[in-house]
């Protein structure tokens, strides 16, 4: 029977079953287990297999499994008789925070009692059995009925306590998405209350007790260890940079090429360039699942990552961050490359301040791929032609969401139509200004600096296909603040745009000073060379003039014919 493609089934069995496409990760269980690691933290981006795998693993150790023998007997794991005997002995408390998405901490708590109770039912039918005591019977009732804070925090503990004496066997913990209350809790503001709740349950889950065999956590973002994980020593980290288990989250090239072969797809460079290029510890070309998998099913090359809170929270992280954050992201949605420090430690409390937390979090999430290091220096670039429509995307919503209308405001700079444009700029000016705000202390000198960097984005991402893009380049005897280049110099106007803040102690009394001396400042400087050495008419260059005091601006435009 030919394989069928389960589009967002995390079921292992049900994948199984239904004989559904399925590429062989099995061999991670082996690894896993023979590492004798006791708390494992393996985190990779979005759609990446986690959860497949996490059910995978509890779906070979769960003694609720015990006797499937039919879910693994085809695949890599089976050929090993030692692990054939080991299927379905074990305990496994296996739960996931994934759906914790709420915007303040008392609602998040309810999700997170509603859980914690769903993983008690594993043990409910011995609830009058003698291998519990009264006590025991006692807490399992705090937990099923109202529970406290303080219940939670010590319900996984007292849960591994109970199964150990029912089954005998210490259980195995499997915990999917960790983070995900953590970055909602950044992103809704109550970070302090939720990462202090978390600090203590998972000290009391994976550092106090001693009856749990071993633990897997999965997550997007490696949670620094002060923040979260104090005084847990027997922690292994596997991040995006680590080796250890690197080919087992993701499809390798190999994985993908087979697949495309087997589903009679032979566009292999295409596909390459439109979700290759992620590499996790020593392996190269690692391909999103997510879109191979949603490629195999549509033969559609397109955007298949969702919007969800990870590319939200660095959606958030650029729009509100300083002129050198804006500046590198416009360098990379114009194919450049940025050398950064990174840390794996996402400190969300510090996200605001960290001018490189940002990137740290884009490289944890996926976005940023590593062209080189040169000793603590990353060299980064968007990892592959998805993602970069996905942030050209994201900066589309920045705009497309303002009351004033962006595409005509865009028309009526690239016509010349002088009226119409002060309008509109005076509307998305303080538009801007209000969404691109940093939270902090501004005076108003610094404003048109907010303006002009989201400005620069907007322009970048909407007329990419039909223009180049340059920011603070040297042109002739000086520089200018924006280009717009026309890709094709026979039907498209050109554009110089100079940016100046009113001075009154340069003499200037109003706009009209400022705005006067900006457009004289763009002959002067000889912006234009440029422009004319690369065959631009000069009755098709643009020259504009934006002069700003506080959130006003006023706009004023220079051509051959008006000059």
């Amino acid at each position: 029977m030919a394989q069928k493609i389960a589009i967002g089934s995390q079921s292992f069995s049900s994948i199984i079953e239904n004989n559904c496409f399925f590429i062989d990760k099995t061999p991670l269980i082996k690894d896993w287990w023979e590492n004798y690691d006791s708390v494992t933290l393996i985190t990779r981006p979005r759609r990446f297999g986690k959860t497949l795998n996490m059910d995978m693993i509890n779906c070979f150790f769960s003694n609720k499994y015990e006797g499937r023998s039919d879910l693994f007997e085809n695949l890599e794991i089976w050929k090993d008789e030692k692990y054939r005997e080991m299927q379905g002995k074990y305990p496994v408390i296996f739960f996931s925070f994934a759906g914790i998405k709420n915007n303040n901490f008392s609602s998040a708590f309810e999700l997170i009692k509603i859980i914690i109770c769903r993983a008690y039912e594993e043990i409910q039918e011995y609830i009058h059995s003698d291998k519990l005591t009264d006590s025991d019977r006692d807490f399992i009732k705090q937990v099923t009925n109202e529970m406290s804070r303080e219940t939670a925090v010590m319900s996984i503990n007292y849960l591994c306590k109970f199964m150990s004496q029912i089954y005998t066997e210490k259980p195995i913990i499997l915990l999917d998405e960790y983070d995900t209350p953590l970055q909602e809790a950044y992103i809704y503001g109550y970070w302090e209350e939720m990462s202090y709740f978390m600090r203590l349950f998972f000290n009391n889950t994976l550092k106090t007790n001693e009856y749990f065999s071993r633990a897997i956590l999965t997550g997007i973002t490696r949670v620094s260890k002060e923040s979260l994980f104090s005084d847990l020593n027997n922690l292994e980290l596997c991040t995006m940079m680590s080796s250890k288990y690197c080919k087992y989250f993701g499809f390798t090239e190999d994985e993908v090429f087979e697949a495309m072969d087997k589903f009679g797809y032979t566009n292999k460079d295409e596909v390459k360039s439109w979700y290759d290029g992620f590499t996790i510890g020593d392996e190269k070309d690692v391909y999103n699942p997510w879109s191979i998998i949603n490629f195999l099913d549509k033969g559609v090359l397109k955007p298949y990552w969702s919007n969800t809170s990870s590319n939200g929270l660095a959606g958030k992280l650029i729009m509100q961050g300083d002129e050198e954050v804006k500046s590198d992201f416009e360098d990379l949605l114009n194919g450049k490359t940025i050398k950064k420090k990174l840390d794996e430690d996402i400190v969300f409390s510090q996200l605001d301040e960290d001018i490189n937390a940002v990137w740290s979090l884009l490289s944890a999430s996926g976005y940023l791929k590593i062209s080189s290091v040169t000793l603590d220096i990353y060299e980064l670039e968007i990892v592959n032609h998805e993602v970069m429509l996905m942030f050209n995307n994201m900066v589309s919503r920045w705009f497309t969401s303002k009351p004033v209308k962006y595409n005509k405001l865009i028309e009526t700079l690239l016509n010349g139509e002088i009226e119409d444009l002060n309008e509109y700029m005076n509307d998305l000016t303080i538009s801007i200004i209000s969404s691109f705000d940093t939270g902090k202390d501004t005076n108003e000198k610094q404003l048109p600096e907010r303006f002009y960097h989201g400005f620069v984005l907007g322009l970048l991402v909407e007329l990419r296909d039909r223009y180049v893009l340059q920011s603070n380049r040297e042109s002739g005897a000086g520089r200018y603040d924006i280009m717009l280049i026309p890709k094709n110099i026979k039907e498209d106007n050109a554009l110089i745009i100079e940016f100046k803040v009113i001075r009154r102690n340069r003499g200037e009394k109003g706009l009209e000073d400022t705005l006067k001396n900006a457009l004289e400042q763009i002959e002067q400087k000889q912006y234009s060379r440029f422009l004319t050495d690369l065959g631009v008419p000069n009755e098709h260059i643009l020259k504009y003039g934006f002069a700003f005091e506080g959130k006003e601006v006023l706009v004023g435009l220079k051509t051959t014919s008006n000059e």
